[in-house]
């Protein structure tokens, strides 16, 4: 990683895209009052300020999740989207946000593979103990829960060390276990999940080379897997987490798709420059699934030989 003080190479080819990207990404956040996560003190998880606004739903909000994996100079998209959007940076994901010019909501983390200072004074910080069992990831993401999000985006969750990348496809996988989303983003690639319901693409121009789409099943069995608009059609199939039928299909030029399975759960990849797909339920969630993916955890792990 790059002094944060310089940020990465290839982050932004202009200048100015940045200054008006950081300009828009405050001024959304400042117009819509966006401070609604409760922060801790120490390990102790005891709550020591609130905000005056509680994001009920989420509906319509979004999350952005700061990572300290490989960002393949995708910076200037990551900031597009993550205008006025909630931002927690997970351990050395902070040094990205600064690279980028942000503040952070809510930084997060034990703070391992953080290269530059600590958090500035004032900022909402969650400390972390290395020896816990919960990673920094899952722990952003339950903070962006508690205020709210129910859509995520998230940077830096991929490349890197191996099973990183694993566990947090396993982290979008929770997520749509619950009835929300998320989008790991790197390397001109997006992966996603979806349990029980449908990712809609709108009609896009595909390059002759093509824009690959990738649909496995992360649930034992999915059944009614459906992919019409694809170039490989597949209606009303069957697959399991042993199989790879999904590999390889291909968006068609001009042409709206969509994935979708009745039962089961789906991780799903597409190009970086394919437009964000629209989600959609099949079912009501339960309660139990809808209340949340697990209280934040600040303590050690109680699994540690001792």
């Amino acid at each position: 990683m790059r002094n944060p003080s310089t940020g990465p190479a290839g982050y932004f080819p202009d200048f100015r895209q940045r200054e008006n990207a950081v300009a828009a990404h405050e001024g959304t956040k400042q117009a819509t009052g966006r401070y609604s996560i409760r922060t801790t003190d120490g390990y102790s998880g005891r709550m020591s300020e609130t905000s005056n606004e509680t994001a009920a739903s989420g509906d319509g909000k979004v999350c952005a999740v700061f990572g300290a994996g490989e960002y393949y100079g995708d910076m200037a998209r990551a900031l597009a989207i993550s205008a006025g959007a909630y931002v927690v940076a997970a351990d050395g994901g902070l040094d990205h946000v600064r690279a980028l010019g942000l503040t952070p909501d809510v930084v997060v983390g034990d703070f391992d593979s953080l290269e530059g200072g600590r958090p500035d004074a004032g900022t909402r910080t969650v400390t972390l103990p290395p020896l816990k069992d919960d990673p920094d990831m899952l722990s952003a993401l339950k903070i962006g829960w508690a205020a709210g999000y129910r859509e995520f985006h998230i940077w830096g969750g991929l490349g890197g060390r191996m099973d990183h990348t694993l566990a947090n496809i396993q982290l979008v996988a929770l997520l749509a276990r619950h009835g929300a989303i998320g989008y790991l983003h790197g390397d001109g690639t997006v992966i996603t999940a979806i349990c029980d319901g449908e990712l809609s693409f709108a009609a896009h121009p595909v390059p002759e080379a093509g824009h690959m789409i990738s649909v496995f099943s992360h649930s034992d069995i999915s059944r009614d897997v459906n992919e019409p608009g694809l170039k490989y059609e597949l209606l009303h199939g069957t697959l399991t987490n042993t199989m790879a039928l999904g590999l390889s299909n291909e968006f068609r030029d001009g042409v709206e798709a969509s994935v979708s399975v009745g039962d089961g759960t789906l991780v799903v990849t597409f190009p970086a420059e394919v437009p964000v797909p629209q989600m959609r339920r099949f079912r009501s969630f339960t309660r139990e699934e809808a209340e949340g993916i697990g209280e934040l955890d600040t303590e050690v792990s109680a699994l540690l030989v001792r």
